[in-house]
């Protein structure tokens, strides 16, 4: 199994690293293969609702990770998307990546059915709004959310702050456990035959007549 991470910081080392490594040490004690997607590092495109997507399959910009990061959620069998907190709400970086991923991710078929987490890490403030936005993505894309024994934030400003905040560190603890558990449940369905739920599709109704 293979759980992959978006890391929204520009810092490879910060706050929402300590975080993420801290869920890492779970998932591979249990055998859990991890990768991090870390897209803080130079300036990602936003999306231009250009539909080219719909036509190739792929985002328009090619030089920015998305479209290999769509491409290698066909195998992973859960994700998390972690942020700092910036005025309140996640970074820019993480909302234009996965703004373009699940727009241009063929009807989320990558991503549908798989257990997905948010994470925020803040100094203060902010951390609830922006599990908020993020938990948008999953809802979508009929992704179980995974929750914790707390809201899955951890609090610093720096990344030596963040083991400091033990509940968070905990929580973050008991967020990987329970997407340990949903993704072999997950398995253990699909190998007794347990059939995925038959989606309507047929609708999608605009409210401007």
């Amino acid at each position: 199994m293979k759980v992959m991470f978006v890391n929204g910081s520009s810092h490879l080392h910060g706050t929402t690293m300590a975080a993420i490594e801290e869920m890492e040490k779970v998932f591979r004690a249990e055998g859990i293969e991890t990768e991090v997607i870390q897209v803080g590092g130079k300036p990602i495109a936003d999306c231009l609702q250009c539909n080219v997507c719909g036509k190739t399959g792929n985002c328009v910009f090619t030089d920015d990770g998305v479209n290999e990061f769509v491409e290698k959620a066909k195998d992973a069998d859960g994700f998390v998307f972690a942020t700092p907190v910036y005025f309140a709400h996640p970074s820019g970086r993480i909302f234009d990546f996965l703004d373009r991923t699940f727009y241009s991710s063929n009807g989320y078929e990558n991503f549908k059915f798989k257990p997905g987490a948010a994470v925020a890490i803040a100094r203060r403030g902010g951390t609830t709004a922006s599990l908020d936005a993020l938990n948008k993505y999953f809802g979508i894309a009929q992704m179980p959310t995974a929750g914790s024994t707390y809201w899955n934030m951890v609090h610093g400003l720096t990344a030596e702050d963040a083991p400091k905040d033990e509940e968070g560190m905990q929580t973050m603890r008991n967020l990987a456990k329970n997407m340990i558990w949903m993704m072999r449940c997950f398995e253990a369905g699909k190998k007794a035959g347990v059939p995925y739920p038959d989606t309507e599709k047929q609708f999608c109704t605009n409210f401007i007549r």
